[in-house]
């Protein structure tokens, strides 16, 4: 069985005229987990992915494979499968022959054509031309070619974009499979949503910087007490909160209250007579965090 091995990045930069798109990024994944490289779009996901896989040179700094850059693996497809462009088809070539091409071409033994057809659920509509492909076809397709030379490593841009629910829950189920296999799985997305059910760490990048890395649970910030408290009468609740010295703002399901315990605001409402309807703990959830993170917010 393919065992992956550990993608390297070390202050790598790239610069377009005076622009920055990649600025001294580093970090590595590692073997045997989904990686989630998270930013919005214009981060300099898409940079770093084709720097990492040779087809753009780096201004400075590198991007290996176990300390190999991908121009000079030896087997590349049977070591780094790459899905980065869903419509990078001939749209006259049906899906079959598209790979077989590749396969040839690579010296791989075009047996796995059919088998990399049926993982991906594409066997049905294997002879059809890639020009009536839907756009989750189309990314089911690049997967296929990813997985072509049964590599240890998978480089997949935006893989779920395009997927129904059906097809979504299908590809998370499969990256947990890979990696679970011993392989090295990184998965680019502008969503955290769309990945965080399948990934063991995220590795976030915004304005080409690092800004976080880390398990899921190193983005929770719940650790930051929000408490929401509403009632029949919420004036006299706020003039409450207000004399109690307690900083609130008002959101759609009541008083949103930073840096307090529950007990002190029930107290604080008993004290003026004010009746509650809501008194609970509210969590900064992950993809709060997550966009605060990508919109300039302080690093974790």
């Amino acid at each position: 069985m393919p065992t992956g091995v550990t993608i390297e990045v070390s202050d790598l930069t790239k610069t377009f005229g005076h622009v920055d798109a990649v600025s001294e990024l580093s970090f590595t994944v590692e073997p045997g987990r989904v990686t989630g490289f998270l930013g919005p779009n214009g981060a300099g996901k898409t940079t770093t992915l084709r720097m990492l896989l040779g087809l753009v040179r780096p201004s400075s700094g590198t991007a290996t494979f176990a300390g190999t850059p991908y121009a000079r693996l030896e087997s590349p497809l049977q070591t780094v499968g790459a899905a980065l462009e869903a419509a990078s088809f001939h749209p006259g070539r049906s899906a079959r022959d598209h790979l077989r091409v590749y396969a040839l071409a690579a010296g791989i033994d075009g047996a796995r054509v059919p088998t990399v057809l049926q993982t991906v659920g594409l066997s049905p509509y294997a002879d059809r031309r890639v020009g009536g492909y839907s756009l989750g076809m189309r990314q089911r397709l690049g997967l296929a070619f990813a997985l072509l030379g049964d590599p240890g490593v998978l480089v997949l841009d935006e893989p779920i974009n395009g997927l129904d629910p059906e097809g979504i829950k299908w590809i998370r189920t499969f990256l947990r499979q890979l990696a679970d296999e011993g392989r090295t799985v990184l998965v680019s997305s502008h969503l955290l949503s769309e990945v965080q059910q399948s990934v063991d760490e995220v590795i976030i990048i915004a304005k080409g910087s690092l800004v976080h890395r880390g398990d899921l649970a190193s983005l929770d910030t719940s650790d930051t007490q929000r408490v929401v408290v509403d009632s029949p009468d919420r004036p006299a609740l706020a003039a409450a909160l207000e004399a109690g010295g307690l900083v609130f703002e008002t959101v759609r399901s009541g008083l949103l209250v930073r840096s307090a315990e529950p007990a002190e605001i029930g107290h604080v409402a008993f004290l003026a007579g004010v009746e509650l309807s809501a008194l609970h703990r509210q969590k900064s959830g992950l993809e709060e965090s997550f966009l605060a993170l990508v919109s300039g917010g302080d690093s974790l």
